[in-house]
């Protein structure tokens, strides 16, 4: 068993049998079952979820279990189901909080645990501080669990179903018949993940043509690690490019972030769809709104504010963040960088599948395909162009690469004058001209970043090296 469980940006995740263990799955629902307790929330129940992985139902059911014995009503889902449908099914449920049994964009080793507070969004750093700070004495001791088949029979845990509920509220926020009748050309994938088969039963049946990739359940997620991003979609680009698609769409293992590949096969970036959608809502669909990124996303938001005279409010990565700030400011959509999205009239947690429906609802709308979407929006804002790095580290490098930087004071990077350093999240280097370079350390996975975006393409790379070049690795 393992004597220190930290919960990264949104969740813990571990290897599965070497970490993620039922023992050590227990007791982090032990540790939620006692603060729900503790906050007066543990009478209004938990809504458990899971996705595709290995054994995933089975780690939920101990979820279920502990709650169980500890008094607490739990909503067990009967089936993989994507993490802002347990999201919502908190809210329509008025739970006092949820857990999802996923790893979202982790390869197949990999399992993890989410806490969803009663506001359906990450967990804040308060919180996963309370629930860190109970685990050690929960590690030493016996977790108490109620065998399932009792637990059912005794009322405490209650098997359901989020599909429909979670389905009726898209029609709500979008028209769904128009969307079903405009005539895209749409290829999904899937990634073998927990959102397989939503999109398509969404969209079929009518003029719009759908075809799904990686729909069916694997755990190895053969072939592809299931996080929405270039390198990993090779298969979807493929189809596109084959068929004549006029768009690619992806989701990742859990079902909160969206990839969009356009009618060429080429990746739009997480950057461009985030400016996208915002302008979607702000421009096509004439709603107002404060909107919320982190640190890492792009400065169109900041362009996308002035033009439609709309505040934008920045924050630390990660949706325990951005959450509770999308909340206090009623805002209209908060992005991250990585790819997720969160909507007003909608939980404030991350969701790839009505990403994913705006995005074509776009299209649909103004009748153009994404390339001349991103066109469209550079005539607004002006180009951006954006990438990153990822750089696997070995346990002591962390430390230090942290020392390094935190006495790095460049004068100048890739020859452009470094304006400003800031240091809420990671090191971000502003430069002249508005271009940005950020340093930061992952909270999920032992991997440092490198990120950059600027308004010159050719500086792309000569950004990402000169980071590279300042803490010192080749």
């Amino acid at each position: 068993m393992t004597t220190e469980i930290k919960f990264g940006t949104d969740g813990w995740r571990a290897i599965i049998a070497e970490d993620f263990t039922f023992d050590n799955v227990r007791a982090c629902a032990h540790s939620v079952a006692l603060y729900l307790k503790e906050t007066g929330l543990a009478q209004r129940g938990l809504v458990v979820g899971y996705d595709t992985r290995f054994a995933s139902e089975d780690f939920a059911a101990a979820v279920a279990e502990v709650a169980a014995a500890n008094g607490i009503h739990a909503y067990l889902c009967d089936s993989p189901t994507p993490t802002p449908v347990v999201s919502y099914a908190l809210l329509q449920k008025k739970a006092g909080g949820g857990v999802i049994i996923t790893a979202s964009h982790n390869d197949a080793r990999w399992s993890g645990f989410k806490y969803k507070p009663e506001y359906a969004s990450s967990a804040s750093p308060e919180t996963i501080a309370r629930l860190e700070e109970a685990l050690p004495a929960i590690l030493a001791s016996d977790v108490p669990h109620l065998p399932l088949a009792e637990a059912q029979k005794q009322g405490l845990v209650e098997i359901i179903s989020p599909r429909q509920p979670y389905l009726a509220h898209l029609g709500e926020l979008i028209d769904l018949k128009a969307l079903r009748a405009a005539g895209l050309r749409v290829v999904i994938d899937s990634m073998y993940g927990a959102a397989a088969g939503w999109l398509a039963e969404v969209l079929s049946g009518g003029a719009t043509q759908v075809q799904e990739l990686h729909g069916e359940r694997n755990p190895l997620f053969p072939g592809l690690q299931p996080e929405p991003i270039a390198r990993h979609l090779g298969a979807l680009i493929d189809i596109v490019k084959a068929t004549g698609a006029d768009v690619g769409v992806a989701t990742d293992g859990d079902g909160d972030r969206v990839g969009i590949i356009d009618e060429r096969g080429e990746f739009i970036n997480q950057h461009q769809v985030f400016a996208l959608l915002a302008y979607y809502l702000l421009e096509v669909r004439g709603q107002r709104g404060a909107m919320v990124k982190s640190l890492t996303s792009t400065s169109m938001i900041y362009r996308l504010g002035e033009l439609y005279n709309v505040a934008v409010h920045e924050t630390p990565v990660g949706f325990k963040f951005l959450g509770p700030k999308m909340i206090a400011e009623n805002a209209l959509i908060a992005g991250e960088e990585s790819g997720g999205f969160a909507f007003r009239h909608h939980p404030p947690d991350r969701d790839g599948v009505i990403s994913s429906l705006y995005f074509l609802d776009l299209m649909a709308r103004r009748g153009r395909r994404p390339s001349e979407l991103v066109a469209e929006l550079y005539e607004k804002v002006g180009p951006h162009y954006y990438d990153r790095i990822d750089i696997r580290l070995e346990p002591e490098q962390k430390a230090q690469l942290m020392e390094r930087l935190s006495h790095a004071r460049p004068e100048r990077l890739a020859g452009l004058k470094v304006t400003d350093v800031d240091t809420t999240d990671g090191f971000r280097f502003h430069v002249e001209g508005g271009d940005w370079l950020l340093i930061r350390f992952s909270g999920t996975e032992p991997l440092l970043r490198i990120y950059t975006e600027v308004q010159e393409q050719s500086l792309v790379q000569k950004l990402l090296a000169a980071g590279k070049e300042l803490v010192g690795l080749p």
